[in-house]
């Protein structure tokens, strides 16, 4: 078991729910992620997903998107993802999950990004435009590895896609709560309820829900639905709006500590 699954065991056996925030490495810029996600574990963060930037980012809304061009400006790409996550370990044992476009992956070459991420101290890769009929092999460097690829199931997937990714997906399932782009949303739409449900019948691996929520009002709604909730634009707003102000940690820190109250 890697950190991931260690963290689920634990919760499962404490009744906890794990709160998963997502940042993008590099916004504003290396040495603040840093410090962010050391802030995001002291506020109960359980896993922290970190973000690759990319110029092409598919399935990200416009927050997500500019925190994603900050990160280029700063020169961040994967390689310095990677010695960001370094520095990290040296001071934290928090689980990290790469999400990551396919793009930067292939570039790398499949087997040394495997390699590089698993000698860094990542724990979960995501890719969210990776079909899944071609995750076979990437799947397969990543069990020789220890490392889980975290699969997305979304409104649209059909029972044969939950029933696939219920079987290959490591660490927890990703389910993604609205078609579309991500973004924080006023509301978490309902049929996520019954979505979830579906997945249920075909495995009982965790499954976190991430897309659109933003508040912990929201958070209490669905918390009894999951395993875990996923956190991003929200808080990248949060950092967005105090990029110059010198107090940005501890308005990290004051969201985090909301969103993880709300799941107790």
């Amino acid at each position: 078991m890697n950190r991931i699954d260690e963290k689920f065991a634990r919760l499962r056996k404490e009744g906890g729910k794990a709160f998963i925030p997502f940042i993008t490495c590099g916004d504003p810029d290396p040495s603040m992620s840093e410090k962010i996600v050391l802030t995001l574990e002291r506020a109960g963060a359980d896993i922290v997903e970190l973000g690759v930037p990319f110029s092409d980012p598919i399935a990200d809304g416009p927050t997500i998107q500019a925190s994603s061009q900050r990160a280029l400006n700063s020169k961040v790409n994967l390689r310095r993802v990677l010695q960001v996550v370094r520095r990290i370990r040296r001071r934290s044992e928090i689980p990290l999950a790469l999400l990551t476009y396919f793009n930067p992956v292939y570039q790398m070459g499949i087997r040394q990004f495997v390699r590089e991420a698993k000698k860094a101290g990542v724990d979960g890769v995501i890719i969210p435009d990776l079909p899944l009929e071609e995750a076979g092999s990437l799947k397969n460097f990543m069990d020789e590895e220890g490392l889980d690829l975290i699969l997305l199931v979304a409104p649209t997937s059909v029972d044969e896609r939950i029933k696939m990714v219920g079987q290959l997906s490591g660490g927890f399932i990703y389910v993604v709560s609205v078609t579309g782009t991500t973004g924080a949303r006023e509301k978490v739409p309902y049929p996520v309820r019954k979505l979830i449900l579906r997945i249920k019948k075909y495995t009982n691996k965790p499954i976190c829900l991430g897309f659109g929520i933003s508040t912990p009002e929201q958070v209490k709604v669905i918390r009894t639905w999951v395993d875990g909730i996923i956190v991003g634009s929200a808080l990248i707003k949060v950092i967005e709006k105090n990029l110059k102000n010198k107090h940005l940690l501890e308005e990290v820190e004051e969201f985090a500590v909301k969103m993880k109250a709300s799941l107790i």
